[in-house]
């Protein structure tokens, strides 16, 4: 990834905005043709071969203005150039340009969207000597491909690509809004950049601290957040393991009641174990639920647990060692111990941290809401509480995993402390089409999908089956296609389009709890 965006200072004697400006309007046709503007950012690599096919295009196209912004390359000799832009001026000429050429610096390419345009993108090539690696090819293949670039990689493909730019400009706009935000799509697209190199993943045998008692000079309170719903039985189990934790600091508990009368039999104040119920008081479910926990909580960290799971001896006391001597770490979990229909197994993650890239390529089930041990202020002022906008509230938990690692690694306990009851019982046993609607939201919010192909595909084919689930046939097999064509081995098209050509989702659902997993 290259550095500051093109709008940045060049050195004192490269030519600036007044001189750029002096060279557009020597021409007096020049404000009557329309503007070709190339940007090749600040990297100081000299990229001569986009130069000189600008140096061609203004040639061959005498009807049209050519400027660029050329950095540390030697300036255009037939087309208009300048070194570098004051603040603002690149987003200016961005603006009033017909067409954006960009290099494959994402934050090139964010402005250019930001400003409307769907970018040209010529990406160097380290074999040319144009760049350290080969991060811009690849990502500009992957922006190519998800339909967010238009890549070159010869004059010809070049020059046709800008002819079309001019005479279907429709094709080379986005929809107002649809690039908005040049700081966090700058952000997001360096993101992409370590997600598709693998550079800066988490180790994945990054030491975790021990939890021993010696570990901290007081250990702090942890509030325990436990949404519950019509399940007494299994919730009074939660609150009894709960309180058997062997941490050394004050537990408190707090059960959100969702649509129904908190039950106040269950409150106690027992010293370092108190319980308080309360009534949620934001959206219905889980999200909202959850979310009412979190604002009531007095302390700095807070756990999740749902009214069906319990958590095993060990589990606040290793989590929190973690939080105690790490003060970047937002959120800690652990492994699970699933329990299905009479049979148990562990799902345990072989990794002490994970990270953004991860979590798109896959779920990683491990990492259940049952399991966050979290700093309130990584939620309150820092990515936001758990979404309840997201259709049915159906993967509140990932979600919040997704915006959470993108602010730090997510840490991992490699053991089983927290049993999880996979039943028939769930909330969204049956609701196809809630899950279905929830997932085209989730590749919606998170336009990342698209360059992670494996990740793409898992998605694409849980909206497959539970298209097929639900009856609906034809959108099944055309969402098993689309995970297809993403990853030829995505296992969940496959199922789905057993579904929908007859085979009971319940059998299936069933023969994959058995074994730990799901769909």
């Amino acid at each position: 990834m290259t550095g500051a965006g093109p709008h940045g200072r060049g050195p004192a004697d490269a030519a600036g905005p007044a001189d750029a400006a002096a060279e557009r309007h020597a021409d007096p046709d020049a404000g009557r043709r329309p503007l070709v503007l190339v940007a090749v950012g600040t990297d100081h690599h000299p990229f001569t071969r986009l130069i000189d096919w600008s140096d061609s295009y203004a040639l061959d196209r005498p009807d049209v203005e050519v400027l660029v912004q050329h950095g540390a390359s030697a300036a255009p000799a037939s087309a208009a150039g300048t070194a570098y832009f004051e603040p603002g001026g690149l987003a200016a000429a961005m603006t009033g340009a017909a067409a954006v050429v960009t290099h494959g610096g994402p934050a090139t390419v964010a402005e250019a969207r930001d400003a409307g345009h769907l970018p040209v993108a010529v990406a160097r090539d380290p074999e040319l000597r144009e760049h350290v690696d080969d991060h811009q090819l690849r990502f500009v293949g992957r922006l190519d491909a998800a339909g967010l670039v238009r890549a070159c990689s010869s004059y010809q493909q070049f020059r046709s690509t800008l002819d079309k730019a001019l005479t279907q400009p429709d094709d080379f706009r986005l929809p107002d809004g649809a690039g908005a935000g040049t700081a966090a799509a700058a952000h997001r697209a360096g993101g992409l950049i370590d997600l598709l190199t693998g550079a800066h993943r988490p180790r994945p045998d990054l030491p975790l601290p021990r939890p021993d008692a010696h570990a901290h000079e007081q250990w702090p309170a942890i509030t325990a957040v436990v949404p519950t719903r019509d399940r007494p039985e299994l919730l009074r189990q939660t609150l009894d393991h709960i309180r058997a934790q062997d941490y050394p600091g004050t537990v408190h508990t707090l059960v959100v009641f969702d649509g129904a009368d908190p039950d106040r039999s269950l409150e106690r104040d027992d010293g370092g174990r108190p319980v308080r119920v309360l009534a949620s008081t934001a959206a219905p479910g889980l999200a909202g639920a959850r979310n009412t926990g979190i604002l009531a909580a007095g302390t700095e960290m807070v756990a999740f647990c749902d009214d069906d799971d319990l958590w095993l001896p060990g589990k606040l006391r290793a989590q929190a060692a973690v939080l105690g001597a790490e003060p970047d770490t937002e959120v800690v979990c652990c492994g699970i111990r699933v329990a299905y229909d009479g049979a148990e197994s562990d799902r345990v993650l072989p990794r002490t941290a994970v990270g953004f890239a991860d979590l798109l390529r896959s779920r990683l089930t491990e990492l259940h809401p049952s399991t966050f041990l979290l700093r309130r202020s990584a939620l309150i002022g820092g990515c936001g509480t758990v979404d309840e906008g997201i259709p049915g509230g159906y993967g509140e938990d990932y979600e919040l995993l997704l915006r959470l690692s993108r602010r730090a690694p997510i840490r991992n306990v490699g053991e089983p402390l927290v049993r999880v009851l996979w039943h028939r019982r769930s909330y969204f046993g049956g609701r196809w089409q809630t899950i279905a609607t929830a997932l085209r939201w989730l590749l919606t919010a998170y336009p990342e999908f698209r360059l992670v192909p494996r990740g793409y595909a898992r998605v694409a084919g849980q909206i497959a089956f539970a298209e097929a689930a639900a009856g609906r046939r034809g959108a099944a097999l055309r969402w098993s296609a689309a995970a297809l064509r993403a990853r030829w081995s995505e296992p969940r098209a496959v199922l789905a389009a057993a579904v929908a050509c007859g085979l009971p989702p319940g059998a299936v659902l069933s023969a994959v709890n058995r074994r730990g997993r799901g769909v």
